[in-house]
């Protein structure tokens, strides 16, 4: 719009605040949108109070997206009506009307572009909490394009500029910049994302490669995508030779520990010392399953239900036993004391029947009783055999074998001995009391 235009488009303002009628379309443009309002959320509440699991996926998207357009949807249709009414009757002038048509259409059109846009990304992405900041800025800049502002704000901004080296900004080139940054990114990101779901659905390739190559492709086209944007809107990718020398100062000296994490991660995945699944124990009391391997850190699922995140530098620079490293088996040992005159071939018997009455215990190795030591109490016997599934515990199956051995040598009437001491004393003298003197 020129200035012409912008001058005439004021004036015609100006002659409708001057028209006692224009307050008409004041009052009826503010009953509209009340209206409206109160009508969306009341439909709403009603929709929230609806349990989530009677919807379908196709009908819950259908219906968060309706929320999102119902009230500039509704004040379109009531504004749009009243309009109508005004020309109908010769209320008065309608230009606030006809101006707020279009600004309610694009609301409810950039309402729904983010919601879908929003869906395109992870559930916990930042696009997911910062939806409605995004929707209103993208709608303000349309208002300022519908309503003729534009250019003239476009003119202020560009007035305001300053160096920064051998590059001249100004405040609108950082502007669109910033606007054409965070598109291209988010084209980028849901991109990546796309291809990084396609990756991970991917059974003929190896689930650490599969997490690497997701993560290479998001970075990559995420650098891409900066780069880029920064050439369209004119800035000189040179420029950002101080941020990046900064930046690796940074990295170099307070950041160092980020960065040793982030590398280890990606040595971690690559090399797949450790993978999702594995049954892995860092110290004497801690061991569980690794349910996810980020770039920075590894999560561990203990057998209590307790998840343990663990830097990767960690992983990369102690010692940690891997039980499902080659072989997801593990062998488990129970030991019992028999006395010293127990039929050792009936205990050693009775023993491996209760090994092999367990579902867990595979029959491939067969269990194996082994007799340890001869001890001052008793015989020590080892009961040695096989879990396929280390991931749910040792503790239940060692206990219900340890349980069954106890029942049988019980009906087999085999002894368990226990420590016993007998003090006996020796010599011990008499004692004499003499009567007391007179």
């Amino acid at each position: 719009m020129n200035e012409k235009e912008m001058f005439a488009l004021l004036l015609e303002l100006w002659r409708d605040l001057g028209d006692p009628a224009f307050l008409w379309q004041v009052g009826a443009l503010a009953l509209s949108l009340l209206v409206a309002w109160g009508t969306a959320r009341y439909w709403r509440r009603l929709e929230s109070a609806r349990s989530s699991a009677d919807y379908g996926a196709l009908r819950a998207f259908g219906t968060g997206s309706m929320k999102r357009v119902a009230f500039p949807l509704l004040a379109l249709l009531l504004v749009a009506l009243t309009r109508k009414l005004f020309r109908y009757w010769h209320v008065g002038p309608v230009s606030l009307l006809d101006l707020a048509v279009p600004l309610l259409l694009s609301m409810a059109l950039v309402r729904a572009a983010v919601y879908v846009l929003r869906h395109a990304f992870s559930p916990g992405s930042w696009l997911a909490t910062s939806e409605r900041l995004i929707a209103t800025t993208i709608w303000l800049g349309l208002a300022l394009h519908l309503t003729g502002l534009a250019q003239p704000m476009i003119e202020l901004l560009e007035q305001v500029s300053f160096s920064v080296g051998k590059q001249k900004l100004d405040l609108w080139t950082l502007l669109s910049g910033l606007v054409t940054v965070g598109v291209t990114v988010l084209v980028a990101l849901w991109l990546s994302n796309e291809i990084e779901t396609r990756l991970l659905a991917s059974e003929t390739i190896d689930s650490n490669i599969r997490v690497v190559l997701g993560r290479l492709v998001k970075a990559v086209l995420s650098v891409i995508a900066l780069l880029l944007s920064l050439s369209i809107v004119g800035i000189d990718v040179t420029a950002l030779s101080v941020f990046s020398g900064a930046l690796a100062v940074g990295l170099g000296l307070g950041l160092q520990k980020i960065a040793s994490n982030y590398v280890s991660g990606f040595i971690i995945l690559l090399d797949r010392s450790i993978r999702i699944g594995h049954l892995v124990a860092i110290d004497a009391t801690t061991s569980g399953v690794v349910t996810q391997i980020t770039a920075r850190y590894t999560v561990l699922r203990t057998l209590t239900g307790t998840e343990v995140i663990i830097p990767n530098e960690y992983l990369v620079s102690n010692i940690v036993r891997n039980e499902s490293y080659s072989d997801s088996r593990v062998r488990v040992v129970v030991s019992v004391q028999v006395a010293y005159g127990t039929d050792l071939g009936k205990a050693m018997s009775l023993m491996t029947e209760a090994a092999k009455g367990q579902t867990r215990v595979l029959s491939d190795p067969a269990p194996q009783v082994l007799l340890s030591a001869f001890a001052d109490s008793g015989i020590n016997l080892d009961l040695g055999f096989w879990i396929g599934d280390p991931q749910e515990g040792t503790g239940g199956v060692r206990s219900a074998i340890s349980l069954a051995i106890w029942h049988s040598f019980s009906a087999e009437g085999i002894e368990i001995p226990f420590p016993q001491r007998e003090v006996r004393l020796v010599g011990s003298p008499s004692t004499s009391v003499s009567p007391p003197a007179n």
